[in-house]
């Protein structure tokens, strides 16, 4: 039995100046830029949409633009992607929508919300409103259940992972002979442990012999993070520039993006905390080495180190710097989580039946 349900995601507004309206054959409303969460859900609108599940996609400046999206899609199902209507909203909603179900999505391990200061807030009285939580993480379902049970809140968080679909692995063009490019793309931030990425790349460059270029993206600044880019900047502007070079990247739509990322020879996104980790999808989408921490768990064991031990990231750098077994076995643990993933959504989307999963299931990969 196909579902019946029409799944509308709700996605707040981010203006940047990298803005540019987004359209597709698919039922799509962008006009923002390219973040992390923007293409997360994107992918996996995606990917309900090969399932024959009407889904929709909109991007709004505020929780006041909220009503107006569902009287014109007339869902069933409304999914608030990550922490930004106030509670004392859904008590409008409900009462003009009360046949919708709502629910909120999070893209957040409990290290990362810990810094979101209306985190467990907000989650507390959604689910105590009988809002719907979904996560993207296994582990974060788990938590907040926990959680949920110790203090009688009659609420179960549903796991709705990521999705990333890996078309055809194009070959890496040549790189230079003289010359490392190592990047740690993503918003700069202390919890994405970028500094000693920094470090290990101008180690690394050094044993190999060649000068360093390492990418970063510059003009993504949240909190904290001032101090982290500084510090980056200052390592590199200490150090011999014909050895060592920093490169600052402004935020690119995906396709411009990656782009780029086919060009490096090498990946780092040891984060101190993850969900998914979308960057590290990009690259192996290119066929390009990584080196990750824990966090990443569907990336290959082959590419994991300690994002602590310097010594230790330095030596798996040279484990998979051009070691196509390595990108092979990361090819194939991201093919795993999505052929998980997809599972998932369906279950969540009331698909029945194996018979017709497998059909959809082989249009999608195909």
């Amino acid at each position: 039995m196909v579902s019946q349900m029409r799944i509308l995601f709700i996605l707040k507004k981010r203006d940047s100046p990298y803005s540019q309206e987004r359209t597709t054959g698919k039922d799509y409303s962008y006009n923002s830029f390219s973040s992390g969460l923007y293409n997360s859900v994107r992918f996996i609108v995606d990917m309900l949409f090969t399932l024959n599940i009407d889904v929709k996609m909109v991007e709004v400046p505020d929780n006041n633009s909220i009503n107006k999206e569902v009287i014109t899609f007339k869902p069933t199902h409304v999914i608030i992607e990550a922490l930004w209507v106030v509670p004392e909203k859904f008590d409008i909603l409900k009462k003009i929508h009360p046949t919708v179900k709502w629910h909120v999505r999070l893209h957040s391990e409990m290290t990362f919300i810990a810094n979101e200061g209306v985190a467990m807030g907000w989650i507390l009285q959604y689910a105590k409103r009988g809002i719907k939580i979904l996560a993207n993480s296994k582990r974060m379902c788990d938590n907040l259940n926990l959680l949920f049970k110790a203090t009688n809140i009659n609420q179960y968080v549903e796991y709705t992972p990521n999705y990333y679909k890996v078309d055809g692995i194009l070959n890496k063009p040549m790189m230079a002979y003289n010359a490392l490019n190592i990047a740690s793309f993503g918003a700069i931030r202390s919890l994405k442990n970028q500094l000693i990425q920094a470090q290990a790349a101008i180690i690394f460059a050094s044993r190999e012999r060649k000068k360093l270029y390492f990418h970063i993206n510059a003009n993504r600044i949240e909190n904290e993070s001032n101090s982290v880019l500084k510090n980056i900047r200052d390592l590199f502007s200490n150090l011999d520039s014909w050895k060592f070079e920093l490169v600052e990247h402004n935020w690119l739509d995906h396709k411009s993006f990656l782009e780029v990322v086919r060009k490096m020879d090498m990946g780092l996104q040891l984060s101190l905390s993850e969900t998914f980790n979308i960057v590290t999808a990009d690259f192996v989408s290119q066929n390009v080495p990584v080196v990750v921490s824990d966090e990443i768990d569907w990336v290959s064991n082959y590419s994991k180190s300690d994002t602590m031990n310097l010594n230790e990231i330095v030596l798996k750098m040279a484990n998979v710097y051009q070691n196509k077994k390595v990108v092979a076995k990361n090819i194939k643990g991201l093919e795993d989580y999505n052929n998980k993933s997809i599972k998932e959504w369906s279950k969540f989307c009331g698909i029945k039946g194996l018979s017709l999963f497998d059909k959809l299931f082989n249009k999608i990969i195909s």
